[in-house]
C-alpha cells in the first residue's frame, strides 16, 4: 500500500507552508520490513539534538479510525529505540485496542486493518505545553495538557481562552490553508515558540456542536413537569469481579482435595475466565455507548494473592492459572477504557489519553464519572443490589445544577 498516511501528509503541507513543524521523519511498514534504516540514521544524526524523540503512529489507514486509536511513544534517539517504540505501538494494536478497534469497526465502519503496515512519524521530542485546538461552530476550544515553563505537569482542561492568544489566529490560518475543518496539535515550548506536531481532518465527523449550529431549529417555548439540567440514559453492566475469583477459590479447593481429573478441571476453571471475558467483548459489541455499575470493580489485594497462590501444590497450573489472572485484569480495563459512563467509588483510577480526555471523538459523548465517598461504599452497593440494578438494565442519570447525580432504571 502506497498510500502516505494523513499525519505526515499533512504535516508536509504545513511545513512547506512556512508554518513551525519541528524536522520529521515519516517510515512506513515497508521501511521496516526490508529493514531501510539509512535514512533514519541520517535524521537522527541531524534533526534530533536531544537524547530523545517521540514516535507516532501513521498507518495508511489511520485516518479512518478514531483520534487516539493508535498510539505516539518517547523513545530513546537511535534507531533501537525507534525499533522498540514501533513493535510497542504495534502490539498495543493488537492487544490493549483491539476492542476499541472492533467496537469501531462494528458501530463507526471502519475498514479492517493490517497492523503489519503501520508506518510512523519519527519527531525530536519538545517538552511543554501540549494544546489540541478544534473549532465547534464558530468558536475554537482547546484541551491543555503537558508541562507549563512554571508549576510542572498540568492536569487536562477544555477552554475556550487559550494559554497564548496567538493560537486562535494561527489555527485559523492553518485551518484555512488545508481547506477543510481540522483539529489541530501543538507544543508551546519554555521558551514560548508555538511548534505544530500533529494535524487531523474532521471535516467529515458529525459533531454535535456542528448540528447545534447549522442544523437546529430554535422554538417558541416549552411546558414541562420536571426541568432537567442534564441527563444521560444507557445501558448498564454491573460488575462484580471479586465474585468471579471467589468461583475460582472454590473450583481449585474442589480440584485439591479430589486430585482426579486434574487437567480437565482445571480447564473448567480457565473456561470461567474465558467465558467472563468474552462476555465483556460481546457486550461491548453489542451496545455502542454503555455505563459500567461498579458494585465490585478492582479486586482486593489480599483476594487476589490468595488466588494465584491457591493451587500452589500444583506449581505448573498454579503458574499458567497466574497468567491467566494478569491478563484478565487487562481484559476488565480494556472494557472499562470503551465505557462512556462509570458509576464507582471515588479514587478509581481512570488512565485517558489526550484524545480521551478532550479530543474531537468526545465531544458527542464525554466521559461521565459518576461516583460516591469510599466510606459510602457498601451502603450504596447494598442499595444497587436492593433495588435490583443489574447487567442490560437501562437507566436514567440526572445531574441536578448542584452537580449532584440522581441514577434510576427506566
Amino acid at each position: 500500500m502506497n498510500k502516505i498516511p494523513e499525519k505526515p501528509r499533512l504535516l508536509g503541507i504545513l511545513k512547506d507552508a512556512g508554518f513551525d513543524v519541528p524536522d520529521f521523519l515519516f517510515m512506513s511498514g515497508e521501511d521496516f520490513d526490508q529493514g531501510n534504516f539509512n535514512k533514519l540514521k541520517d535524521f537522527l544524526d541531524h534533526s534530533c539534538s536531544s537524547f530523545k524523540v517521540i514516535v507516532r503512529s501513521a498507518h495508511p489507514l489511520e485516518d479512518r479510525f478514531k483520534g487516539g486509536t493508535f498510539d505516539s511513544l518517547e523513545t530513546n534517539c537511535d534507531v533501537n529505540g525507534i525499533l522498540y517504540a514501533r513493535n510497542r505501538i504495534t502490539k498495543l494494536a493488537r492487544h490493549a485496542k483491539r476492542l476499541n478497534i472492533l467496537r469501531q469497526q462494528r458501530f463507526h465502519g471502519a475498514p479492517q486493518i493490517d497492523i503489519d503496515q503501520m508506518g510512523i512519524v519519527v519527531m525530536q521530542y519538545i517538552e511543554g505545553l501540549q494544546v489540541m485546538a478544534k473549532k465547534l461552530g464558530d468558536q475554537w476550544e482547546f484541551g491543555i495538557s503537558g508541562y507549563a515553563k512554571e508549576g510542572g505537569q498540568v492536569e487536562s482542561y477544555i477552554t475556550r481562552r487559550p494559554p497564548d492568544e496567538r493560537l486562535i489566529e494561527l489555527s485559523e490560518t492553518i485551518q484555512s490553508q488545508l481547506g477543510f475543518r481540522c483539529e489541530i496539535e501543538y507544543i508551546l515550548d519554555h521558551d514560548g515558540l508555538i511548534h505544530v506536531v500533529q494535524a487531523r481532518d474532521i471535516s467529515l465527523i458529525d459533531l454535535l456542536e456542528q448540528n447545534r449550529f447549522e442544523q437546529t431549529l430554535r422554538l417558541d417555548g416549552i411546558r414541562r413537569l420536571r426541568k432537567r439540567s442534564n441527563y444521560r440514559e444507557r445501558v448498564i453492566y454491573a460488575m462484580d469481579n471479586p465474585s468471579i475469583y471467589e468461583r475460582i477459590m472454590a473450583m481449585s479447593s474442589e480440584l485439591l482435595k479430589e486430585q482426579e481429573r486434574v487437567e480437565e478441571k482445571f480447564g473448567e476453571i480457565l473456561k470461567v475466565i474465558e467465558e467472563y471475558e468474552q462476555e465483556l467483548e460481546q457486550f461491548s459489541l453489542k451496545y455502542q455507548h454503555y455505563a459500567v455499575l461498579g458494585l465490585k470493580i478492582r479486586i482486593p489485594d489480599e483476594l487476589f494473592h490468595k488466588v494465584s497462590h491457591c493451587l500452589d501444590e500444583l506449581p505448573e497450573y498454579q503458574a499458567w492459572l497466574t497468567q491467566v489472572l494478569l491478563e484478565n485484569q487487562y481484559q476488565i480495563d480494556y472494557f472499562l477504557s470503551e465505557a462512556d459512563t462509570i458509576l464507582a467509588k471515588d479514587r478509581l483510577r481512570l488512565n485517558l489519553c489526550t484524545h480521551a480526555a478532550y479530543g474531537v471523538d468526545s465531544v458527542r459523548n464525554p466521559l461521565w464519572f459518576i461516583h460516591w465517598t469510599p466510606e459510602h461504599h457498601d451502603a450504596v452497593v447494598n442499595q444497587f443490589r436492593k433495588l435490583g440494578f443489574k447487567t442490560e438494565d437501562m437507566i436514567g442519570i440526572e445531574i441536578s445544577p448542584e452537580e449532584r447525580p440522581m441514577v434510576y432504571r427506566l
